[in-house]
């Protein structure tokens, strides 16, 4: 019964984390250019290319923060990878009664007995 509420939960995170597949990949996009901006803000000296360079930023920053259901879609993949590290990591359940080394001991213990 755990497995069939991890499928579940797991299929659940998998659809949610593909339906914010697109504000993921923006989000990503604008990050990563935001960086880019944020690194030749610090290596310029010129007053005007810093100020060219903030306006940009802030722009961007905003097209990031339009991005929020991206951080549906991150909450998914986590809950995904761990559906995936619990289901690694189960344990297989059986009774103790069912070894047949345990049991090949009781039969024996009470064939001695006779």
């Amino acid at each position: 019964m755990k497995n069939f509420w991890l499928l579940l939960a797991g299929g659940i995170a998998a659809l949610v984390l593909l339906s914010n597949l697109g504000p993921l990949i923006g989000l990503a996009v604008s990050l990563a250019v935001l960086y880019f901006i944020f690194k030749q803000f610090l290596k310029t000296d010129s007053f005007g290319w810093k100020i060219v360079l903030g306006i940009v930023g802030v722009f961007v920053l905003l097209t990031a923060a339009s991005n929020i259901p991206a951080i549906i879609g991150i909450v998914a993949a986590y809950v995904l990878f761990v559906v995936y590290k619990k289901w690694n990591n189960q344990k297989p359940t059986y009774k103790q009664d069912n070894d047949p080394f345990q049991n090949f001991e009781k039969q024996w213990s009470e064939l001695n007995k006779n």
